[in-house]
């Protein structure tokens, strides 16, 4: 079987997911890596030390910043001329809009969101959640090649062996585009949601703590997100001390509480951490469709009977704004921060 993964990077920095995508190719056979981009002769090195057996390389300037029309048709002439049997990508938002694109380019399919894969023939069964995360289904691609987007966190990384080298063999770029990037701005640092070990969320419940008195002269809403705004606080300081990333429920974004970017959920991020601490979040199916398949899930919520306790491991029925800050002091503590 002739494998393709794609590493998904931002300006040379690769995301942990491809090469965790990459490990994934290696328990099939022979794997090549697809690295396109301009200057990205480190992350092709990268490649080799994570498991890959060859790199194709598109260095271009024209695929500096990325393109998904750009990206595609390069990945779509390659896979034209060269036939590989699977090509995987990792979940991520670029990972998932080439596949896309390449599959329609390729008269393909693709199986998404994947989180298990096992050969079967000259075939790939894969394993993904459908119904909001309430089922697993096996399912394949009939056509060639099979696309297939792994879902981050979902799979072990594979183990870096420095030093390890490989063939590199250039491959032409197709850099025409009807788009061009004429600018972006990055998010603050931190910890990034796809990539985190530990995740603590807030909800809707962020803004229900009556202890509070917002400044004088705002009218409902305005106190009402003020509120929020310091609970979110309290659930950022909890996730700084265990090493995480902050996350927040589709309706802690819509009520304005919190930027998009933190949005955990189907039409948010779709995370697998190690430990997922849900504070104030009752636990709507659109949100447990992002975040059911962590590996620890404690929900912190005034309602007992909210749906977030059906999925969670570990249950605390309280106020969150008494409770994540005992939390806080107590893990400071025990790590010693």
């Amino acid at each position: 079987m002739k494998i393709w993964v794609y590493i998904d990077h931002f300006k040379g920095e690769a995301l942990p997911a491809s090469w965790e995508a990459l490990g994934v190719g290696k328990t099939l056979g022979d794997v090549s890596a697809l690295v396109f981009g301009s200057g990205v002769d480190g992350v092709a090195k990268s490649a080799f030390e994570y498991g890959a057996d060859e790199v194709l390389l598109a260095d271009d300037a024209a695929l500096a910043d990325f393109r998904a029309e750009a990206f595609a048709s390069t990945l779509s002439k390659l896979a034209s001329a060269q036939s590989p049997d699977l090509i995987l990508f990792p979940t991520t938002t670029r990972g998932r809009e080439l596949a896309g694109m390449s599959a329609i380019d390729l008269n393909s399919g693709v199986l998404v969101d994947v989180i298990g894969l096992e050969a079967d023939g000259d075939k790939v069964v894969a394993t993904r959640p459908i119904y909001a995360g309430k089922l697993l289904e096996k399912t394949v691609c009939n056509a060639k090649p099979q696309l297939v987007t792994l879902r981050g966190r979902a799979f072990p990384k594979p183990e870096q062996k420095a030093g390890a080298t490989g063939t590199i063999t250039k491959v032409d770029a197709v850099p025409e585009a009807k788009t061009e990037v004429q600018g972006y701005s990055t998010s603050e640092g931190g910890v990034s949601l796809t990539d985190a070990g530990v995740i603590v969320s807030g909800g809707r419940g962020t803004s229900n703590n009556p202890a509070l008195t917002p400044p004088g002269g705002m009218d409902e809403k305005q106190a009402e997100i003020w509120k929020a705004q310091e609970g979110f606080k309290l659930v950022g300081e909890l996730a700084k001390v265990l090493g995480g990333a902050m996350g927040a429920s589709r309706a802690a974004v819509d009520a304005g509480y919190i930027p998009y970017n933190h949005q955990v959920g189907q039409t948010g991020k779709v995370v697998s951490p190690d430990l997922y601490v849900a504070c104030g979040i009752s636990g709507a199916i659109q949100h447990l469709a992002g975040m059911r398949t962590a590996k620890v899930i404690v929900a912190i919520n005034k309602d007992p009977d909210a749906p977030i306790f059906k999925v969670a491991r570990y249950g605390v029925i309280g106020d969150m704004h008494k409770i994540v800050p005992a939390l806080t002091e107590a893990f400071r503590k025990k790590l010693g921060k």
